[in-house]
């Protein structure tokens, strides 16, 4: 934080925040290429603090290379009939990863630094607090991790907000994981900072009866019904303390299937150490008993009994353990039954009080089966997952779910839920992709039932393999969690097709979900342009841009011969602010570093949105500002799409702060309008699109942002702050 605040409190006229650099972007403003428009305070309430977002992101970018990239889009653009063709040279490998479209960034690797903080920065605005890593597959990509927490701290360091990190773990089999992210990052206490705390500790999404070590007997060969009024049992010795015992039990697909396991000591009828009715029980699942207090080494009998429905015992015809028997109703019989236990580890305990636990359900379709269960992906309409004290505390929205007609399937199948999907069906609209409607269906669900803590999927996921088969399903080709624009799942913006569509609708619904606050209204001051700033200390509000992030990149891509480069971040734009009289408007902007003569001229632009329309103008602006000699203002003409140089401002540089003044007569107005938009951009210039100012230079507010600026008319009201324009 010294670091913020030597660099804010070396100008005057702006002041630093001794907490952390406040953006403000939830009022800042912004209308995408279809005309949808941020909603700001007057439509979402106040900032609610008990409402959490966390984003799925990927870790696996150059972890899996396999030649390439492999981009499915371009592909099929090439051979439309490539799907039947799986010998086609077009195709990677079978399991190769396999892109689906590319990244507004690229086909770029996990480390590249420039894309670390572009992430954190688009995240932040968007109001994500925590990042969820993918480490499903028994990776945890700890190289990966380890850059991109590296780049987020040296943010949070020069006082940016960052989303925090969490992990989502294997749904089944997560001990590997938990311990390996246990031993490199919690235990160590690395990054200690970015951990995304719930209830006070710090969050992992993993079964918390699965962490532990576990011995097992896992040989079966016949289920075993359990019948009324009857048992079934099996001995075991254990040779060290346990904790929880239990065996698989197959229900043969009935509903509500229930049974009571008791555990003795010695064998049937032996005294009784622990006891649980398990309901709802679901085929072939290992239900575990845990035990009031760990129990010692020894013999031990578990016990089956009163069935519920039907159900059984998953068992071998032939003996299985060696210190161990099968029972039914008492008696001992050939083979044994399907038997886990998890013994007393005093590591596993350390990591069980460590962390909040919530298990991840995998399913799309069936929902939470016990309390302080988190979804990650579901079909509409989705789930309410409730903890243990019986609150609404999680829901997942998703962008597209390989589900096809009730099953889990693959993105490549004909059915699959895809971006247009909603009420039931694809949209066959022409542009419906772009329209986002399977995320729409499924955020309105979640704001109907306000959950304490939305799981997003996901930011970047990008990649998926090139399989022949998957779950009984049999195609030349196919791609089961990524497949093309339609069948994919990413927010983060792509290049062509549907854009940067995705991200502000996101943030929409974030906002409508989390609130947002008010837009301030202006308090104006006389302002000389002079070079001084004093008279610059008074005007309110002061406007906001992220440190240090002006573009700068330099790594290699997917494809180990391509280098992506861009040095054109020259000046960290931080600040900016306005005032306004019946005359003329004045601006101030405030760099982290000097302006040199070879920046200000002609680098450093301010955008004027007067009518605080985008469907006027570039991009929305009517004028240009140009922060130089001869601070020239052009005007857009949209009948030619040219600039026209149609006055000089007033302009002043000194240090790292410059001001310009300009009368409204120059800009084609008599006095000021009740409202309007504006925006810096230091030599974002490029593309001569929206992509400019997301890819170039640095802009302030970030991206398609603008600052929105409120006018007061003298004493006698506000006027209205949220125009119709992209309604």
């Amino acid at each position: 934080m010294v670091a913020v605040l030597n660099v804010l409190s070396s100008v005057r006229g702006i002041a630093a925040d001794v907490a952390f650099w406040d953006l403000y972007s939830d009022t800042w403003v912004a209308t995408d290429d279809l005309g949808r428009r941020l909603p700001t305070h007057r439509e979402t309430g106040p900032p609610r603090s008990d409402r959490t977002v966390g984003m799925f992101y990927f870790l696996w970018h150059g972890a899996h290379i396999q030649g390439g990239p492999y981009d499915v889009t371009r592909i099929l653009a090439q051979d439309p009939e490539a799907m039947q063709h799986p010998a086609s040279p077009l195709w990677g490998p079978l399991h190769a990863p396999h892109h689906w479209g590319e990244s507004l960034f690229g086909y770029y690797l996990t480390n590249d630094e420039g894309v670390l903080r572009k992430h954190a920065q688009m995240l932040g605005d968007a109001g994500v607090d925590v990042v969820i890593f993918d480490v499903t597959n028994q990776i945890t990509y700890p190289e990966w991790y380890r850059a991109l927490m590296r780049v987020w701290t040296e943010l949070r360091a020069a006082g940016n907000r960052t989303p925090q990190v969490a992990f989502l773990t294997p749904f089944w089999d997560p001990a590997k994981v938990v311990r390996e992210l246990w031993r490199d990052l919690y235990e160590p206490g690395l990054y200690s900072d970015l951990w995304f705390r719930w209830e006070g500790r710090p969050l992992i999404l993993a079964d918390p009866d699965r962490v532990e070590p576990v011995v097992e007997q896992t040989k079966q060969d016949t289920p075993v019904e359990l019948m009324p009024d009857t048992t079934l049992g099996q001995s075991i010795t254990m040779d060290r303390p346990f904790k929880a015992v239990g065996g698989r039990f197959p229900t043969w697909a009935t509903r509500g299937a229930a049974v009571t396991l008791t555990l003795m000591r010695e064998g049937p009828g032996g005294d009784r150490v622990a006891c649980e009715r398990f309901h709802d029980v679901s085929d072939n699942a290992w239900l575990l008993l845990h035990l009031p207090a760990p129990a010692a080494a020894g013999r031990y009998y578990l016990e089956a009994s009163e069935p519920g429905g039907r159900i059984g015992w998953w068992s071998h015809s032939q003996d299985c353990l060696e210190q161990g028997e099968a029972f039914r109703a008492g008696s001992a019989g050939p083979g044994d039954r399907t038997l886990r236990w998890i013994p007393v580890d005093p590591e596993s305990m350390r990591i069980k009080e460590f962390f909040t636990f919530r298990k991840p359900q995998p399913d799309y379709f069936r929902g939470p089966t016990a309390p302080d269960m988190w979804s990650w992906l579901e079909v509409h309409p989705q789930h309410v997952f409730r903890n243990s004290a019986g609150e609404k505390e999680q829901m997942s929205v998703g962008v597209a779910q390989n589900a096809v007609q009730g099953r889990l399937g693959s993105m490549s199948e004909p059915g699959a839920h895809g971006r247009s999907h909603h009420q039931g069906r694809m949209d066959p609209r022409p542009g419906a992709v772009r329209q986002g409607l399977n995320f729409a269906e499924q955020w309105n669900r979640v704001l109907a039932e306000d959950p304490r803590f939305v799981f997003v999927t996901g930011w970047n996921e990008w990649i998926a393999g090139r399989f022949a088969e998957f779950n009984g399903v049999k195609l030349p080709v196919m791609f089961v969690d990524q497949f093309d624009q339609e069948h994919s799942r990413d927010l983060e913006p792509m290049k062509g097709g549907h854009g940067d569509d995705y991200y502000y609708q996101m943030i929409g619904y974030i906002r409508r979900y989390k609130g947002t606050r008010a837009l301030p209204i202006l308090k104006s001051k006389p302002i000389r342009v002079d070079g001084s700033f004093d008279d610059w200390i008074r005007v309110e509000p002061e406007y906001r841009d992220t440190i240090g992030d002006p573009v700068a990149r330099s790594h290699r891509a997917w494809n180990a011969q391509t280098m992506y480069t861009n040095a054109t971040g020259r000046n960290d734009l931080v600040a900016a602010k306005v005032s306004v009289d019946r005359q003329s408007v004045a601006f101030l902007v405030r760099s982290r570093e000097a302006f040199s003569s070879g920046d200000a001229p002609g680098g450093i632009v301010l955008y004027l949105d007067l009518d605080a329309d985008v469907r006027s103008g570039w991009l929305g602006y009517e004028y240009a500002i140009h922060g130089g000699a001869p601070g020239k203002v052009e005007r857009f003409d949209a009948k030619d799409g040219t600039w026209t140089t149609v006055a000089e401002a007033e302009w002043k540089v000194a240090g790292a702060s410059m001001e310009l003044k300009v009368r409204w007569r120059q800009l084609g107005l008599r006095r000021s309008p009740p409202v309007f938009d504006f925006k810096w951009a230091a030599h974002c210039r490029q593309n001569d699109d929206w992509t400019d100012f997301t890819l170039n230079g640095d802009a302030a507010p970030n991206d398609r942002y603008n600052y929105r600026v409120l006018v007061s008319d003298g004493g006698k009201g506000t006027f209205d702050q949220s125009p119709t324009a992209g309604d």
